[in-house]
Parts: structure tokens; sequence; C-alpha cells
């Protein structure tokens, strides 16, 4: 008898549909056809088990299992339980009341038939919903993931007997409801730093308000114990807050790569992902065998912070180059290709120099004459062009950290930082694909950043004077554009110009002696 059912499988932040088939005939032993690995092919012992407790039998005739299409390859060990399903329904061990081909199924089962949590639970929810199935049948854990998705079916069921149970007709299973909206307005900007903590550091928290409000890449350069971590850990409580659409993003993504956590649903606050400089190549853009999101996809519509930049791997740093311009990242294979959304701020920081004390108001650098320049020249100029702010970070004085003033809280600086990106939305209503002034292109800076005859002489000036790469130009033009826009201001001013020239401290010639 044949039986069949329904799964799915994940490729880069999507789900594809599977059929699964399974027919028990005339014959000898069990087979698993359909491109699948290790993972899916060790189903047989899990299933037999699982099978076994429950008081049910794996037949002992010709079993044969098909995942189609067979030439899209599977991985893991969530079918489990629709390949169970159908091996009860193919034997004739159950009569089924429900159809099991109304539903999409997933699940691992554990060896006493109870069911553990699987990956990449809203791209198949999804999906589903798609394509039209009744409900959704996997296990307790993902079910408040995949209530996320309306107009489907959530049953969740602790293990095999109960999804058995409720085919049958035997245990009627209401299906887990949840607002989506009410869930995401309850979750929304909630963090647990504010930056009304930080003591001093003025200068910096202007900064970080400039690249918030433009989108702009930052990097910091200062002293051990200066404040450059504290401050980027609280850049994300001053972004806009996500909207829905960009909240069911960023989920998909760390549900595909497994980091909700069970019992997860909706991320509702900008993720912070700060991964340790040894990091692979791979586990910073994505990749592997089977194509895992990176680091810079898990910081999709949030802040990536690298600390230490120059001790993270020139390999590494440098295949950030094209998902830094592109706001995406394209993984290929022979057979097929995958793409990852990674449009993030990149936050980093770094030491003046191998000791820290470079330019330090009262430690003496012990660096010997060339290893400043050295160790900046870790980091390539490709990369440096992608930065747009670039800020030294000085050690807090006694009499600031005593002092107890009150200071801005984030929320206070987050209005700001929102009316300057309505700003930017109504003047790139008709640029798709550009939301703030970091993602203009040259041409678009030309028309949008023109500036009075008195600012052109101010930039020349400031270019010949403190040296500055041509590079710097259209960064300069970029980040001033946001400084008038934090100012409500319609054109770039004298003021605005000189605030963004002093965020240019590594393009200055001789900047390291």
């Amino acid at each position: 008898m044949l039986a069949k059912t329904y799964g799915a499988a994940v490729y880069g932040v999507n789900a594809s549909i599977i059929t699964v088939e399974v027919v028990v005939a005339q014959g000898l032993h069990f087979h698993l056809v359909g491109l699948a690995d290790s993972a899916v092919k060790e189903s047989e012992q899990r299933v037999e088990a699982s099978l076994k407790f429950f008081g049910y039998r794996m037949p002992r005739q010709k079993v044969v299992v098909n995942l189609a299409p067979a030439d899209m390859r599977k991985e893991g060990s969530a079918y489990d339980l629709p390949i169970a399903l159908c091996v009860l329904q193919a034997s004739e061990q159950t009569s089924m009341q429900r159809n099991l081909e109304e539903y999409v199924i997933m699940g691992e089962l554990a060896l006493d038939g109870t069911l553990r949590p699987i990956k990449g639970v809203l791209p198949i929810a999804i999906e589903a919903r798609k394509q039209g199935y009744k409900g959704f049948v996997l296990p307790v854990e993902n079910a408040p993931e995949a209530a996320i998705v309306n107009n489907l079916d959530v049953i969740p069921v602790a293990n095999m007997q109960e999804a058995v149970d409720f085919f049958e007709g035997k245990k009627d299973i209401e299906p887990l409801v949840s607002d989506t909206r009410d869930l995401f307005n309850s979750q929304v900007n909630v963090y647990e730093v504010d930056f009304s903590h930080v003591q001093g550091q003025e200068n910096i928290k202007r900064a970080m308000e400039i690249a918030a409000a433009g989108g702009h890449n930052v990097i910091m350069i200062g002293p051990p114990g200066a404040g450059k971590t504290m401050l980027a850990k609280r850049l994300p409580t001053i972004l806009p807050p996500l909207t829905l659409q960009e909240a069911l993003e960023t989920t998909k993504i760390h549900s595909v790569a497994g980091k909700l956590g069970s019992r997860a649903t909706l991320i509702a606050s900008r993720p912070y992902r700060a991964p340790h400089h040894t990091i692979s190549d791979a586990a910073l853009v994505g990749g592997g065998s089977f194509p895992q999101p990176g680091e810079i996809s898990l910081a999709h519509n949030g802040v990536l912070f690298l600390d230490e930049l120059p001790e993270f791997k020139r390999s590494a740093l440098e295949v950030m180059r094209q998902p830094l311009e592109d706001r995406k990242v394209s993984i290929s294979r022979a057979k097929w290709a995958v793409e990852f959304p990674a449009s993030f701020m990149l936050i980093a920081s770094m030491n003046p120099c191998p000791c820290g004390y470079y330019n330090h108001p009262e430690k003496e650098c012990v660096c010997g004459p060339g290893v400043v320049q050295k160790y900046l020249a870790k980091i390539s100029g490709p990369l440096l062009d992608r930065i747009d702010l670039h800020v030294e970070v000085t050690p807090v004085s006694f009499d600031q950290m005593t002092a107890n003033r009150p200071a801005e809280s984030s929320e206070t600086i987050r209005e700001r930082v929102i009316k300057a990106r309505e700003m930017q939305t109504i003047r790139f209503a008709d640029q798709p694909g550009i939301y703030s002034n970091a993602m203009m292109p040259s041409q678009l800076v030309k028309e949008i950043c023109e500036i009075s005859d008195a600012g052109k002489a101010l930039l020349r000036t400031a270019m010949n004077r403190l040296g500055l790469s041509a590079r710097a130009y259209d960064r300069i033009l970029k980040v001033s554009r946001t400084i008038a826009d934090l100012a409500g201001s319609d054109d770039i001013r004298i003021e605005h110009l000189a605030e963004a020239i002093q965020y240019r401290s590594l393009d200055r010639e001789n900047w390291a002696g």
C-alpha cells in the first residue's frame, strides 16, 4: 500500500515542499531514496525504535521511502515523523481519519518517540501557507515560531503517538494561534542596555547618533578601556524600531540557522552580533557544504560589531567587501546557489597600535618605529573605503566617571534618529533599494549632496591641509547630509561639512606618524 504526506527542505532562507512517499510491498529491507544525507538515512533506526516503543512494528517486508523531487538534496533528521506516519498507514497498522496529504509534517524522533525541535520552521510555515496546505504538524517547542504565520493550522505534538491519535481522529488538538502584531508590539525596542548608563564620551555618542541616522558604518580607534565595546553594544537601542516585515525577515534567518532557541517566537528588536576575531571566513559570511547563514546575515537589519579589527584574518575581512556593498551574500556550489540577505551596520573597533597607547594623552606608546603603520596596514584600503566614520575614542577622566550627571537616554536619541530617517524615506521614495544616506551611489551623491561655494572651499582646504584621500570626498558628503537631516535642514551648511570632516581620522596623511 502507498502512503503519502509532505515535508519541507530549507535552501537559503526559503523552503521547498518535499513529498514523502512510502510503499510496503513483497520483499525485504528498508530503502530510503531521494538524494538524502546520512542524517536522513539514519531515520530508519529512530523510526523503528519509536514504533516499537508505542506498540507498533516495523514491517518485515520491503519498505521503500521516497523523498521527491529526487534530484534535490535533503539533509537533517526532521523527516522522521512524516516517514513514521506514512509507514504506519502504508502497513495498515492505523486507520487515518484525517488526510495526511493535507498537512506538512516535520519532526525529529527520539528513541522513545518524543519529538525534538527542528530548524527552519518559519520559512517552512510560510511556504506551507503559500502552497495552500491545511496545517503544519510539528514539535511543541517549535509551535510558537510557526504560529507567527496566519491562516495555517499549527498543530503542536509532543510525541509520535499524539500525532497518530490526531490523524486517527482519537484526539483533537487545538491549533496554536498567535496575534503577530500584538506579539511584535509587546517586544519591540526591549533592550537591557541604554545610553543613559554611559558617563562622558559625548563626542562618541554624537558620532553614534549620526551613524544610526544615516545607516553609516563606523570604526572606533582608541586605547583599551576607553569604552568602545560599551558604546557599540548600545547602538541598536537608538536605531529606528524594526518594522513587522523586517522582524519576519530577521526571524527567518535566525530560524534557518537554529539560533532562535526553544519556544522562541518573533525577533522584535534589532540584532547585535559580535563574533570573536578567530572566526573563519565561512562562519562570518556563511557557507559550508550545505550553506548556512553567517554572522553578517544573522546581523541583518541590525549591527555587526568587530572588536579588535586588525586581529581578524585578512581573508575573513576581505570576503565582507562585496556583502557590504550589495547588502546580500551569494554562495555558489557546483549544482546550485543560495542567497542570504546581509543588510547590516558595521561597527568596528581597534587599538591605535599593538601596545594600545599611541596618541594616548597620559601613557606612552612603547611600539618601535614603523610598528604603528604596519599594524594599521592590516586593514585594507578597500575595506576602509566602505566605512564612513572614523572616530578617535579617548579615555574618560575620573571627574567625568564620578560626575553623575544625567545623560541622554536611548529613547531621546532614537526620536531624533527616527525624524532624520523619515526625511530620508521621503527623499529616496523613487529610488528602489535605497533607504538611507549611506546607501547612496556616487551619481546620487552629486544630485542630493549639493554644497555652496563656501562649502566647496572648506572641503578643498580640508583635503589639502589634512591630506585627505580622494575616497574621503563622497563619504564626507554623505555624512554631512545625515548631519543636516538631524538638524532638520534641507541644505548642507558649512557647520555640517565641518563636523563631517573631523570623522575621517584614518584618511589623514601621516596620521600614524
